[in-house]
């Protein structure tokens, strides 16, 4: 599928509350998988101006490339699957544009001649389903700084919110302003 829509309900934690979240879901440290975020952007942060992120997930020697723009229930993401040496090309700003992408991005008024290599964002990723909903714990690393989240996926928007609070009120976790993790990388830089 080249688009879908992804409902999600972000919270950044302390490191002490991605601890009780581990316990709780019986996660070992072990088991995370790693996945690598590339970022994209324009030297005039055009995408950002729309609210949107262009990004390459590197995980298990795969490469996919996801534009991500808003929606009225969430997430609207745009995928085009790369080669290991179109992804290498794109790090190295010669980018070759995708179909699905392009379309998209020539949408938002976006030249993909305008787009530069940002870096990347690295996540150690647990993941288990949760009361109909998908449970994400993140660490990741980027620009010397490092962070924990918990995210919320969910099929339904409501069902999915709900979920996110309880689980927020049953751990005394508050809930915070919590960007999306290329904003997080962008600040750093």
């Amino acid at each position: 599928m080249a688009q879908e829509i992804e409902i999600e309900f972000k919270n950044l934690l302390t490191e002490t509350e991605y601890e009780q979240l581990l316990q709780y879901f019986e996660f070992k440290k072990e088991d995370a998988i790693i996945q690598t975020n590339h970022y994209f952007e324009t030297k005039d942060f055009k995408l950002k101006e729309k609210n949107s992120a262009l990004r390459i997930r590197e995980k298990n020697h795969l490469f996919q490339l996801t534009l991500k723009e808003p929606h009225p229930e969430g997430l609207l993401e745009t995928h085009d699957t790369l080669s290991e040496a179109e992804a290498h090309s794109w790090f190295n700003n010669d980018i070759i544009p995708k179909p699905h992408v392009a379309k998209q991005l020539n949408q938002l008024g976006v030249d993909f001649a305008d787009l530069h290599y940002g870096g990347k964002l690295s996540t150690h990723r647990l993941e288990t389903t949760y009361k109909d909903t998908t449970i994400v714990l993140d660490y990741s690393s980027y620009s010397n700084t490092s962070d924990y989240e918990l995210e919320i996926e969910a099929k339904n928007k409501n069902h999915g919110e709900t979920i996110f609070n309880n689980l927020l009120n049953e751990h005394n976790i508050p809930k915070r302003v919590t960007p999306n993790k290329i904003k997080r990388f962008y600040s750093t830089l």
